[in-house]
């Protein structure tokens, strides 16, 4: 009984061996960079860390929706103003600072709401006005009260620029223009795509 038990048991070890070496090769591919032709998954996530040094050096877009001045000067240019099929409508652009010396963001950006500023310095105290229909849009907040924008703005260097975003519900689509508000920040007009 015992050279039948050791046979089985020695058996038993050759699989575990083979399936182990199996998956582990079947994984060896997983640090490869993706082919440059396959466009890369994107999600709606909200942006959770803080802006990068390379981030912050992001490219200008190269025509501009619109150009709000803020303190300081502090710059954000509104690249686009998209709406999509699940019914939101989002806003991409660029954060710069134009001035010769660091600028600390004004915390006044994220808006005065309890559930928003436990978050950090975000953009979600930016809204949207559609005078026509007479409605105002916040930015939108997922379910742990985290708004969709950009997060973790804190500050810029001299000439830095970081690219930012914030999503909105969508305007209905007879709504072609609205207000685009950030706290410090000049009003500009966006025509909506």
């Amino acid at each position: 009984m015992n050279v039948r038990y050791a046979m089985n048991r020695r058996k038993a070890v050759a699989v575990i061996a083979v399936v182990s070496a199996a998956l582990l090769m079947g994984g060896c591919g997983a640090e490869e960079k993706p082919k440059v032709d396959k466009p890369a998954a994107t999600t709606s996530a909200p942006q959770t860390g803080a802006p990068t040094q390379a981030s912050q050096e992001a490219e200008e877009p190269a025509e501009s929706l619109a150009i709000l001045k803020g303190r300081q000067g502090v710059e954000l240019s509104i690249s686009s103003a998209e709406r999509d099929a699940g019914g939101f409508l989002t806003i991409k652009g660029q954060l710069k600072n134009s001035s010769g010396s660091a600028v600390i963001l004004p915390a006044e950006m994220r808006g005065n709401e309890t559930e928003v500023i436990k978050h950090g310095l975000t953009l979600a105290g930016a809204t949207l006005v559609d005078s026509v229909g007479k409605k105002r849009y916040y930015v939108l907040r997922d379910t742990d009260g985290r708004p969709l924008t950009t997060t973790g703005l804190d500050s810029l260097g001299p000439g830095k620029s970081t690219a930012v975003f914030m999503q909105f519900p969508a305007p209905p689509a007879t709504t072609t223009e609205v207000s685009f508000q950030l706290p410090t920040f000049e009003p500009a007009t966006l025509k909506l795509s």
